[in-house]
Order: structure tokens, then C-alpha cells, then sequence
């Protein structure tokens, strides 16, 4: 604890200690100026590694890196995934498609960050290195080779954040994994060298060297951007340091998302601690209609050959089109949301030709509305959808976010319309095959034609549970279970 928290503190019980500290943890203020502090060091490190493209590991890293100087493609590496006894190379979040900027770029740089009592997070310290070490073991199985079999596939984890007694449990997992991958249906990309994880820190004393013309791998620098700190740290700036302050931004940010951040940071980092709750409520407000017709580009799932794709309701434009962009065929829209679309809005703004190719369906987050999932909503879009594509059209799925519930009945309807080679199923008799020998394999692996198209989507728990319910029990049973 620094002198200036021991004077703050001195004369205060160990209650009010916590309350104070919790309160300046949650502060907007201190939030927004030590993310700042943060990106400082983010972009010191990007300079380090000019050669290298930077991306955010979603969620927080989002906060730490600029929009204009990051790639577009997500990477998404969770901590859960790494945390001790649950340690998994996870198929639903299989980060594939960063392959190709590895190989193109020679390798990348991940930012992300942890909170108090951590000097990195263990999607950084255990989750990627999982991820390179299963790669890298079936890449060498895939594309076998005499350079290949003289590869470093072993797991490389932090010194002196991960135990050697861990890091060998892990190590006896790995081959499992990547043969669970290689049994997937998830295109694996040759690689010339591979992955090797390499650790950045505001306390790493001298960043690793790289050396261009000596090339053995490709390195994954794994950059954690907040400071180690014990509880918060006052700077002479006014503000406390909060580490981690991009973490469950839900708790502390008024709805303030990374985007709205970074297109207005010089006005937020400029405005008093007094001021900056109604700045915040006026940018939210000011960004919460935007919609950008010229970059709108809705996500085919190429394994079906375009006839389903999804997209995220705030993306689309304010009169949907008749056709896709760069498409000729019709498309039709489902369209699922947590807030009522009536007919007053832009998006039902259409004729009623196109209206009849349109279904709206309202769902609220809760485990009620997961019922309502279950027994109404989809029942309801894969009628629709069915018949949508009987008709020769294509079905544009869409959810608030794009990731989540949409993805959940566009998965329904690829395992009930589609056959494992991914060819349209059009006459009801063999639909009706399609749905009596599904199994949770088949829709597991309509998932990963979904991930491997839009890597982005991340459906939950629940929805994928109702999806393998609604799918694979009768439809008697769905409507006397009650909930869980």
C-alpha cells in the first residue's frame, strides 16, 4: 500500500477501509483515467512490435487498444477455459481464424488484462498457450513433414505464474485436444513454423527480442496492460489506479461500451470527475441510433452455400433490403430482440411484399424467456425459416448482438433443413429423417460451421441447452417439463 493510501486511510476502521476501496474501484473517473494510463503502455508495446497487427481479446481488451490500429477480426480466448482443473482447448471459442493473420503477418500481438491480485489473466497465461501448443500438435499430425517433425510442440506458460506441477497436467491433455480438433469440423491451416507464446508486462524489464532472420516460430505476444497493484494506487493526477479497470465494465461504465470510448476519449479523458456521468448518458445517447447502411455486411454461413447468414440488429439498415449485398437472390429476415421492434420503427418501414418476408419475435433476457425460447420462439422461426427456404430464399437471422441468440436458431435450423454435408433438405420426408437421427454430435458440429464463419459467435449455455431440447425431445415433453 503507497503513502498516499495510508494517509487516505489513517483513522478508519477496516469497514469503512473496504467500503471506501470498493467505491473507488467502481468510480467512472478512476476507471476511464487508468484505462488511459493503460493504453499508454499498449501502445508502447505496439511500437515495439510495429511489424506485428494488434488485436483486443474480447471483452476487455477491447478497452485498451484503438479501433483505428487493430485488426477487425475478434479474438476471443477465455480465462475459464485456462482456470485451474478446467483447463480445455474449447471448440466453441477455437480462434481458427486467426491462422491466417499469423501466417500472413508472421505472427500477432493479444492485449488484454486482469484485476488486483494477478499479474496476468489466465486467458494470457494459460488459454492461449493451450491454444498453441493443440494447434501446433495438429498441425504437425495434418501436414506431416520432415521439418515439422523437428517442431517445438511443447506448452510454454509464463515463469513464475503457472507451477510446473500445472503446467504438466495440462501438458498430458494436450495430444487429446488435438485429436478432438483434427476430429472436427473446422478447416486446420498448414503453418511454416509454430506458435510460440511470449509474455508482455508494464513490469517486464526488457521486452522479448525477435529475431526476423532467424525465424523458428511464430510468436503470440500476449500482452497484459494493467499495472499489479494492491487495491487501488492514488496518482498525482487526481485519480486512483484501478488495475483491470476494462474488466465487467457492466459494474462501472453507464453503459459506456469500448466503442463509444475510443471515438470520444479525448472529450472523456478532458472532463471533470463531477461532469462525466451526464457526458456519458449524452454520448450513449447520441450513438444508440446509429446505423451504417454502407458497412452493413450480414455473415453467410458458407458451409451451406449462403442460404442462412446472421447479423446483429443495431447493424442492419433502417429499410431492409430485398437482397443481400453482392447477392441477386431474395432474402428473408427473422428477427430476434430483447426490445419490442413495432411497426413505427425504420426496420418495418418496408412494403408489404417484403413485410410478408419478415417475422419479428420479442425476447427478454431471464429464465422465463428461455422457456419462451424454447416453446415459442423457435417453433416459430423454423417454420418460417422453412418455409422461407422452400421458397428459394435466403433467411437473414438476426439478435441484438448478433452472437448469441441468433446464432441459437440458426443452429435449429441448420441441424432440421440441412444434412451433414451441409446440402439443403427440401421434401418433409427427409426433413423428417434430418430431425430422428440428429444427436448432440450433429448439432455440435453445425456449431462449428457457424464458429468457423462468424467466429464472433458466442451462444450461451442456455441457449444451446434449449436448442438440443427443442431439437432432440419431443415436442410433448417440451410443454410439461416446466423449467429447470
Amino acid at each position: 500500500m503507497t503513502t498516499d493510501r495510508l494517509d487516505l486511510h489513517a483513522g478508519r476502521s477496516e469497514p469503512q477501509v473496504l467500503s471506501l476501496l470498493r467505491k473507488e474501484s467502481l468510480d467512472l473517473y478512476n476507471r476511464l483515467h487508468s484505462i488511459q494510463e493503460d493504453v499508454d503502455f499498449v501502445k508502447e508495446v505496439c511500437a515495439a512490435y510495429s511489424h506485428l497487427p494488434v488485436l483486443p481479446n474480447l471483452r476487455c481488451g477491447a478497452w485498451y487498444v484503438d479501433p483505428a490500429t487493430a485488426r477487425e477480426e475478434p479474438a476471443y480466448f477465455k480465462s475459464t477455459d485456462g482456470h485451474f482443473g478446467n483447463w480445455s482447448f474449447n471448440l466453441r471459442r477455437p480462434n481458427l481464424h486467426l491462422l491466417s493473420i499469423v501466417v500472413a503477418e508472421g505472427g500477432l500481438i493479444l492485449v488484454d488484462s486482469t484485476r488486483a491480485g494477478k499479474r496476468i489473466p489466465d486467458a494470457l497465461s494459460k488459454t492461449v498457450p493451450i491454444w498453441c501448443a493443440v494447434v501446433n500438435r495438429a498441425v504437425r499430425r495434418k501436414y506431416p513433414s520432415l521439418e515439422k517433425a523437428e517442431w517445438d510442440t511443447r506448452l510454454y506458460c509464463p515463469p513464475g505464474v503457472v507451477s510446473t506441477q500445472e503446467q504438466a497436467q495440462i501438458e498430458a491433455r494436450l495430444d487429446e485436444w488435438a485429436n478432438s480438433l483434427l476430429d472436427s469440423a473446422y478447416i486446420l491451416s498448414d503453418l511454416q513454423y509454430p506458435l510460440r507464446p511470449l509474455w508482455v508486462t508494464p513490469s517486464t524489464s526488457r521486452f522479448p527480442q525477435l529475431m526476423a532472420d532467424e525465424q523458428t516460430f511464430y510468436p503470440v505476444i500476449c500482452v497484459s496492460a494493467s499495472k499489479q497493484v494492491d487495491g487501488t494506487e492514488r496518482r498525482p493526477k487526481g485519480f486512483a489506479y484501478v488495475q483491470g479497470s476494462g474488466d465487467d465494465h457492466e459494474l462501472w461504465g453507464m453503459d459506456l461500451t469500448p466503442q463509444v470510448f475510443w471515438e470520444n476519449k479525448d472529450v472523456l479523458m478532458k472532463a471533470d470527475r463531477g461532469e462525466l456521468p451526464d457526458l456519458v448518458k449524452r454520448l450513449i445517447s447520441a450513438s444508440g441510433g446509429r446505423i451504417h447502411d454502407d458497412q452493413w455486411n450480414p455473415t453467410p454461413i458458407s458451409h451451406v452455400g449462403r442460404l442462412i447468414y446472421l447479423c446483429a440488429i443495431p447493424d442492419i439498415p433502417p429499410l431492409l433490403p430485398r437482397q443481400l449485398p453482392n447477392q441477386t437472390d431474395t432474402v428473408a429476415y427473422v428477427l430476434v430482440s430483447a426490445s419490442a421492434l413495432p411497426t413505427t420503427t425504420p426496420h418495418t418501414s418496408l412494403s408489404q411484399a417484403t413485410s410478408d418476408m419478415m417475422l419479428q419475435l420479442h425476447l427478454a433476457e431471464g429464465k422465463i424467456d428461455q422457456i419462451q425460447f424454447l416453446q415459442r420462439v423457435l417453433p416459430q422461426a423454423v417454420s418460417f425459416i422453412g418455409s422461407m427456404l422452400a421458397n428459394g430464399h435466403a433467411v437473414c437471422i438476426c439478435c441484438d448482438t448478433g452472437k448469441d441468440v441468433s446464432v441459437g436458431v440458426a443452429l435449429a435450423a441448420l441441424q432440421l433443413f440441412f444434412d451433414d454435408a451441409g446440402n439443403y433438405v427440401a421434401t418433409p420426408e427427409r426433413q423428417r429423417v434430418l430431425r430422428n437421427t440428429a444427436s448432440k454430435q450433429s448439432v455440435a458440429k453445425r456449431l462449428q460451421w457457424i464458429i468457423s464463419s462468424r467466429p464472433q459467435a458466442n451462444p450461451s449455455r442456455a441457449v444451446l441447452k434449449r436448442v438440443n431440447e427443442y431439437i432432440l425431445t419431443s415436442p410433448s415433453f417440451r410443454r410439461h417439463r416446466g423449467d429447470d
